[in-house]
């Protein structure tokens, strides 16, 4: 495992990178605030897209599309884990003033992500019928999930490459661009998604189609920003995608292992509110939109802080990278604290706009009341992951997201749902996240104290 920068020459010396002087509250701030604008814009995208079909009264749809997103989640999930390397290899080549390495690095790792995105949906799409039975769709909604993949997952590939794009503009600082890019996936589905859905009378399918149109937008924009302001991409060439595919992958593997861990996760518990029936699946989808439009920043500061700790370490500022971590803390306590407070005090709205019936307005209530106290913990184990994936340590971040799906997930989840049903279930997720959570946290300054002693030694 690599646990140190590379040595090689440097090019010419130029401006410093951005994240290795100021303020690294600052830069986790900006990169956070920037990061989590995108994010809000698509996950209330995706929080309307349900809302609008929740307008047709009909349950099977609401919980149709819940299972849909299950499988998506897992698709995203893997792009997320694909985004890891670029981030963590193209802003440690810029932290150590290597332009022409970035470049090359941006090209082929792009190129890789894709081709990984695609082989993803060729192999999910005939497995379907599998996979939907297992997560307990019922004849009605399997029907709902099954089309809604068949149209959206073939895209898979477009959102892999607007994502990478977007990485390497936050790899170089330029969070505000990627916010943009990001942007632009909500700004066509906005548009779009009232008229497909009830104007052209498409519902669920007509979500799916504009989903697809809203990926083609992500990629020309992210492209455009690129090519113009940063000069990022190359022309690609066969030998060095074959050599960067073996650092790309060495990072790649073990970060999408950690990935697959929360839809994992996310599967089994949907299927365990399955067994409540169709009502306990709605209020699973609405409580899986609710909570990235909440927590956006958390799932922000994940990705914010990949890139100060790149290139920090790039310049073997340990200190700095440190500091940042500790702003990353301090920030997740307030805006934790903060949204967990609002969720409770919306919670009846939130269920009145779906339009709940009793039953699923009880476990959406249940979940704004347990928020605060599920998420901080979870939230611990994504900064530490971002540590972990950025500084050599990806295999640390597989076991502690594995750790908390599985051993931290599954027995708390079953047994709170023996004992107290849907709601039971959402105590359980929340009490098995708590020694992973603190744990994670303190193992990444381990890692950071050793990677500083590594480097001492090598003088």
């Amino acid at each position: 495992m690599d646990s140190s920068p590379s040595v090689k020459p440097a090019d010419p010396p130029s401006e410093p990178p951005r994240f290795v002087v100021g303020s690294t509250m600052r830069h986790v701030l900006v990169m956070t605030g920037t990061g989590a604008a995108g994010l809000v814009a698509i996950f209330i995208v995706d929080l309307v897209s349900l809302l609008y079909i929740s307008w047709l009264n009909d349950p099977s749809l609401t919980a149709g599309v819940g299972l849909a997103t299950v499988v998506m989640f897992f698709t995203v999930s893997i792009n997320v884990g694909l985004m890891i390397p670029i981030g963590a290899l193209v802003s440690r080549a810029l932290g150590a003033r290597r332009p022409k390495d970035a470049r090359r690095l941006a090209t082929s790792c792009s190129i890789l992500m894709a081709a990984v995105a695609a082989m993803v949906s060729l192999i999910i799409l005939p497995l379907l019928p599998t996979i939907l039975t297992t997560i307990g769709a019922s004849e009605q909604t399997y029907e709902v999930a099954r089309n809604f993949l068949w149209i959206a997952l073939p895209t898979n590939v477009l959102m892999a490459i607007g994502m990478a794009f977007s990485t390497v503009l936050r790899a170089a600082g330029d969070a505000k661009r990627s916010m943009y890019a990001t942007l632009s996936v909500a700004a066509v589905t906005v548009v779009l998604d009232p008229i497909l859905i009830f104007g052209l009378g498409l519902k669920t399918n007509g979500a799916a189609i504009t989903i697809n149109i809203a990926r083609v937008a992500y990629v020309y924009v992210a492209f455009l920003f690129l090519t113009r302001a940063h000069d990022l991409l190359k022309r690609p060439n066969w030998a060095a995608l074959v050599a960067d595919a073996r650092p790309f992958f060495a990072i790649a593997i073990p970060a999408v292992l950690t990935n697959i861990a929360a839809p994992a996760a996310n599967a089994f518990f949907t299927g365990v509110m399955a067994r409540f029936g169709d009502q306990a699946i709605a209020a699973s989808a609405i409580i899986d939109r609710v909570t990235p439009v909440a927590f956006a920043g958390v799932f922000a500061l994940a990705g914010a802080i990949g890139p100060v700790l790149g290139q920090n370490w790039g310049a073997q500022r340990y200190d700095r990278m440190k500091q940042t971590l500790r702003d990353a803390l301090t920030f997740t306590i307030v805006y934790v604290g903060s949204v967990w407070l609002i969720l409770v005090l919306v919670q009846v709205p939130i269920t009145r706009a779906f339009n709940a019936p009793p039953a699923t307005a009880e476990i959406v209530q249940v979940f704004c009341q347990l928020s605060g106290f599920i998420w901080f913990f979870v939230s611990l184990v994504f900064v530490a992951n971002a540590s972990f994936n950025n500084l050599g340590y990806p295999l640390l971040s597989t076991f502690f997201n594995w750790g908390r799906a599985t051993l931290g997930m599954i027995p708390f989840a079953y047994f709170g749902a023996e004992i107290g049903g849907p709601k039971g279930a959402l105590v359980g997720i929340g009490a098995g996240s708590v020694v992973f959570g603190i744990a994670a946290v303190i193992t990444a300054f381990w890692t950071i104290r050793r990677l500083e002693r590594q480097a001492v030694l090598a003088m």
